[in-house]
């Protein structure tokens, strides 16, 4: 609990916490200050000095810019004594004599009983939209960008704002921060050939979304210091990080492989860098000069792109908790045009069935494919590229290994299938998902298969607590996908709606929705296309979309009911090692969810007990979910929900009327 201080303010007495900036308080206590270079989301720096105040510590009185001085003792606080507005009438009176028409002075000057300024001067600037020299849009594009594009430069009178000698920087992005922390309107903005409809719309919920980011990025999830990297330090404390295919959700070696030694050791990138200009989250991070181990390029210093947390986690998935070999697996991956996700997915399952014997050496062409092969992972990743030896195989993916070593090898195709982390032929994206039944079906029930594009709703389920209830979980499972769709079909970034999240979001009725966030999103939409929209129209708009894949599915053999199914081993223990791993936790389920005495029964008695209850909670959110949906009990959508969206056309129709109940 932060410390308080009893501090008096015009004599009335208030108690704040330490470091509370004094302008704060005085504005808390309900009194007003003049201020000018001051603005809310960047860094005080107390140049204009209007803010000025009169304090007393231990009997002596001084001066203090209130906007950057932290109270730190008990002090007596004077907004407004004799010498306080003698001090702020005199640097108002300087202000008006060089720039006697900008409104905000004016304002200032008016509130303060100044009508006229005795200084004037060669500088004298008329122009109402003149700058002030109050630094803001300095503070911005360090702050909210990350750059040092815009700076002063001479001194005294000749003192000026510029770009570095004078010369557009080619680091300009045209983000508008400057432009939108400036209180005299000194920055123009000119549009480009978009044609918005409004544009200043757009400028000013984008500008919340930077302000956000510079002000409380560094206290969250540190995207624009280690971008998506910082998931792995979330997932490993909370059990969720997937090791050895899935086996576990943590491991003592993680910090190999975390943020902050991605950062310490491999991040190089000194800049901003996002995915289009203008980004002010700027999550993309890069290893520089990382000189490859393996493979075709072999000594070469190469450039790296990440890693990010879904390459991250699938070494820790593999059991490659080592750095060089996570930003070398990275690189190659990248180079060979192959998915990070899908590989170390496939890769994972491989080694569990070389640990358990179904496959061997010889069929591996000699690889040893344990869990921590480093250099036997790197090697299998060159065979995939390349065509050759036991990498043409693992090319085709977990699918079609599980059938093939079923059909020829004679592997138990019972154990196969509950360690086969893949739904409708695409592998699971990095998440440990046995203790969360939204991420489960979030997974299982998605149209693209279980990828977290459209449905992501780990963090919501497990770390933040969000959706308690079975209810809460199966809206989840209507509404999310339908949200992050019309993301794909806008064009627009997901990550800025959840990674940051206002201070007050947590105060909000549906704060897993991030409300304040989707608005910003439809204001977006709104500066752009002239037209309002809300909640109710945009799950619309998705539904759609989302209703025409589910049919495009139907018509490739993958839109029924039987192919929304997941792998046991993404909803509970199908070995020993896993229960007993975490044998305290699911004995703890059996008695209290269950009514189930764990006394007395072996493993393989809890476990059979705890699959038929996690099957069937499986086969029930699924039932919810399609209900929700306007879906056929098969996952079909109904002819009546065509209709409700709009989309009920004769070729629709033709497709899905056999499927009907």
């Amino acid at each position: 609990m932060a410390e308080k201080i009893q501090i008096s303010i015009n004599d009335k007495i208030v108690k704040v916490n330490k470091d509370t900036y004094l302008l704060d308080a005085v504005k808390k206590a309900g009194f007003g200050i003049p201020t000018l270079c001051y603005h809310k989301d960047l860094t005080p720096d107390g140049n204009c000095r209007l803010c000025t105040c009169e304090i007393e510590i231990k009997g002596r009185r001084k001066f203090v810019t209130a906007c950057n001085y932290p109270i730190r003792d008990e002090i007596r606080v004077f907004t407004d004594s004799k010498r306080v507005k003698e001090h702020r009438k005199l640097l108002i009176e300087m202000y008006l004599g060089r720039w006697p028409e900008v409104p905000i002075i004016q304002k200032i000057a008016k509130r303060l009983g100044v009508t006229e300024s005795r200084f004037k001067s060669s500088v004298t600037d008329d122009n109402p939209a003149a700058c002030i020299l109050c630094g803001r849009c300095v503070r911005a594009c360090k702050e909210f960008m990350l750059e040092e594009i815009l700076g002063f430069a001479g001194r005294g009178i000749k003192r000026h704002m510029t770009m570095p000698f004078y010369e557009v920087d080619p680091h300009c992005i045209g983000c508008t921060s400057c432009a939108y922390v400036c209180p005299t309107g000194a920055i123009k903005i000119v549009d480009d050939l978009n044609n918005p409809f409004d544009p200043v719309m757009i400028r000013n919920h984008g500008m919340k979304i930077n302000a956000e980011m510079a002000t409380l990025d560094k206290i969250q999830n540190r995207m624009r210091e280690v971008g998506t990297a910082n998931i792995v330090d979330v997932m490993n404390a909370y059990d969720l990080l997937p090791v050895h295919n899935y086996k576990f959700g943590s491991h003592p070696e993680t910090y190999k492989i975390d943020s902050k030694m991605l950062k310490a050791k491999y991040f190089t990138q000194g800049m901003a860098d996002g995915c289009w200009k203008g980004c002010s989250m700027a999550c993309a991070k890069t290893v520089d000069g990382f000189r490859l181990k393996t493979g075709p390029y072999r000594g070469q210093l190469v450039s790296v792109d990440g890693p990010e947390y879904e390459t991250a986690a699938g070494a820790a998935n593999m059991g490659c908790f080592d750095g060089d070999f996570l930003v070398e697996f990275n690189f190659y991956c990248d180079t060979y045009g192959i998915d990070t996700i899908s590989a170390a997915t496939t890769i994972a399952f491989v080694m569990e069935a070389f640990e358990a014997g179904i496959i061997t050496e010889k069929h591996t062409g000699g690889l040893k494919l344990n869990f921590g092969a480093l250099r036997e992972v790197l090697e299998l990743l060159h065979q995939m590229a390349e065509g050759k030896g036991f990498g043409v195989d693992v090319g085709q993916g977990i699918r079609w290994l599980r059938k093939k070593w079923v059909k020829e090898y004679g592997a138990d195709e019972k154990f196969l299938c509950d360690i086969s982390t893949e739904s409708k032929g695409l592998e699971i994206s990095e998440y440990m998902t046995k203790e969360s039944l939204a991420q489960q079906a979030g997974y299982g029930l998605a149209n693209k298969g279980p990828q977290h594009d459209e449905a992501w709703l780990i963090f919501m389920d497990m770390v933040n607590n969000q959706l308690p209830t079975f209810e809460d979980k199966a809206e989840a499972l209507y509404y999310f996908p339908l949200w992050r769709t019309w993301f794909g079909l806008m064009g627009l970034c997901k990550i800025i709606w959840n990674d940051i999240v206002p201070a007050n979001n947590k105060f909000e009725k549906e704060a897993a929705k991030i409300p304040e966030h989707v608005n910003n999103y439809f204001k977006f939409f709104e500066g752009m296309t002239g037209k309002e929209l809300n909640e109710q129209k945009m799950l619309l708009q998705s539904a759609r979309v989302y209703n025409l894949q589910r049919i495009m599915n139907l018509m490739l053999g993958f839109g029924t009911r039987e192919h929304d199914t997941m792998p046991y081993r993404a909803k509970g223990p199908v070995t020993k090692e896993e229960y007993v791993s975490r044998a305290e936790r699911y004995d703890k389920q059996l008695k209290e969810i269950l009514g189930v005495d764990p006394e007395g029964k072996s493993t393989e008695e809890k476990m059979a007990i705890l699959r038929k209850y996690r099957e069937e909670q499986y086969e029930k959110v699924t039932d919810a979910v399609f209900k929700r949906r306007g879906w056929t009990k098969n996952g079909v959508p109904t002819i009546e929900r065509l209709k409700e969206l709009g989309i009920d056309l004769p070729e629709l129709i033709e497709i899905i009327k056999n499927h009907q109940e």
